[in-house]
């Protein structure tokens, strides 16, 4: 009845494995009153602690859910930031078990879709290299590009983590106005999530990424209609579309109320103005805290 600790942890929505193995190798979480280490097994009937509070563990998992936010540009992927600016988690909706997990990471200059799931298995099977999830990105670049430039970008390049590559990649019309401009848009996609991958592949040909935004994760594609710092639950076919590409059980339960529809206007309206609220008072605070220092 062993399982793994961080396997454990993630499952009672604390974060991804990932994340979880970071927590125990920096010594945060305790076995039965001893410090606990990578590679622990814990049986059901132990007491494990983080950061000295006892977890209760549940005996039912809570059900699966899946966000996807539309993230803007200057949003960090952490959950805090000591410089004060502004995160992806700050306007997601309160959870009652467990906590929201970014499933992989945008830097602060890319925007768009951005899932989180209060499962810890989902999220590390959807970030983990073996899945191959394929995410695609519209990313607009300036520099000369040839084909020969795009082919070595699919053939691969090494890089100074690994060899890296895009799956496919495909030219996006430009408007009248652009077509003799430098700066072409393109469509990307790959089954890895090293850091800034788009951005450095292009860089290794001496083209410069001057837009970046993710809009499909796996089977999941951003709505178009959705605001930047907005946020929608998947409904449960979309939710399981995830669970089955991974290979998990499907969820038999949803907390999406079917009545709320699609994206109307006057959701639309609210989304809207609730994301205007939320940066006012976030440069508010950033004043205060500039006039206080």
């Amino acid at each position: 009845m062993s399982e793994k600790l961080q396997k454990v942890l993630a499952n009672q929505g604390l974060g991804s494995r990932r994340e979880m193995e970071r927590w125990i190798d920096a010594g945060r979480v305790s076995v039965d009153g001893k410090v606990a280490t990578l590679g622990d097994r814990v049986e059901p009937t132990q007491q494990i602690r983080v950061d000295g509070h006892l977890l209760s563990r549940q005996t039912e998992k809570p059900v699966c859910r899946v966000l996807m936010y539309n993230k803007p540009e200057g949003e960090l992927c952490s959950r805090h930031d000591p410089e004060g600016r502004a995160t992806v988690f700050e306007r997601l909706p309160a959870i009652r078990v467990g906590r929201w997990i970014a499933v992989g990471r945008l830097d602060i200059n890319t925007s768009g879709l951005l899932l989180f799931t209060n499962d810890g298995e989902l999220a590390n099977r959807l970030m983990h290299p073996k899945c191959e999830v394929e995410r695609e990105y519209a990313v607009r670049v300036f520099g000369e590009v040839s084909g020969k430039t795009l082919k070595t970008l699919t053939d691969g390049v090494e890089l100074e983590d690994g060899k890296a590559k895009f799956t496919t990649i495909v030219p996006r019309s430009n408007s009248v106005n652009d077509e003799d401009s430098m700066n072409k848009w393109y469509n990307v996609t790959l089954s890895e999530g090293k850091n800034r991958e788009v951005r450095r592949l292009w860089e290794s040909q001496d083209v410069q990424v001057s837009r970046l935004m993710r809009v499909r994760y796996g089977p999941v594609e951003l709505q178009k209609r959705l605001p930047q710092g907005a946020w929608v639950e998947l409904p449960l076919a979309e939710l399981n579309s995830l669970r089955k590409l991974v290979q998990l059980d499907e969820e038999t339960q949803t907390m999406v109320d079917v009545r709320q529809g699609k994206l109307d206007h006057a959701r639309l309206t609210r989304m809207r103005r609730s994301v205007k609220k939320h940066r006012a008072r976030q440069s508010h605070q950033r004043n205060q805290s500039a006039n206080s220092d």
